[in-house]
């Protein structure tokens, strides 16, 4: 065998092993990106509001968050620390439950986020997170409302 011969073997050796290298890399990217959506399932939690639950019920045991205003007088306290309100952006409105301390600034008329699911016409909520001052309201809960036509800004501080 010549040098000519075998510096042209050496050379597709080289070029088999660096394909080879690509190959394992996008693999292991591919894998790696699975993995990752996996281990995110469960931790992507959209939001809805009200209207989007009645138009668009989801899917059973599916959790996501909705958002609104709390209905006026619509707060009633049961045994323990299980607590049932409604939550509406005007135009429709689901019953909520929750079982457990609810936020100090929790109150009807006032915007609030929950996270869990839907059980029957029910949305149970493992969550339940209200506004934190006077003027302030979850986006999503801002965005549905202006969607609906019927938000207004806070007035301005003087």
């Amino acid at each position: 065998m010549s040098v000519k011969q075998e510096f042209r073997g050496l050379k597709g050796l080289k070029k088999q092993r660096r394909v080879q290298i690509i190959a394992l890399a996008a693999v292991a990217l591919v894998a790696s990106t699975a993995l990752i959506g996996y281990a995110m399932r469960d931790g992507i939690n959209f939001f809805r509001s009200p209207s989007q639950v009645m138009s668009e019920p989801p899917e059973p045991g599916e959790t996501f968050r909705i958002g609104g205003l709390v209905v006026e007088g619509s707060i009633q306290r049961g045994e323990g620390a299980t607590v049932a309100f409604a939550v509406t952006d005007t135009n429709a409105t689901v019953p909520v439950t929750y079982t457990g301390v609810l936020p100090d600034l929790f109150s009807e008329g006032q915007g609030m986020v929950a996270l869990g699911r839907m059980e029957g016409d029910t949305f149970v909520a493992t969550e339940v997170l209200a506004k934190h001052d006077e003027t302030y309201m979850p986006k999503e809960v801002v965005d549905a409302l202006k969607e609906q036509g019927v938000y207004q800004e806070p007035a301005p501080e003087s």
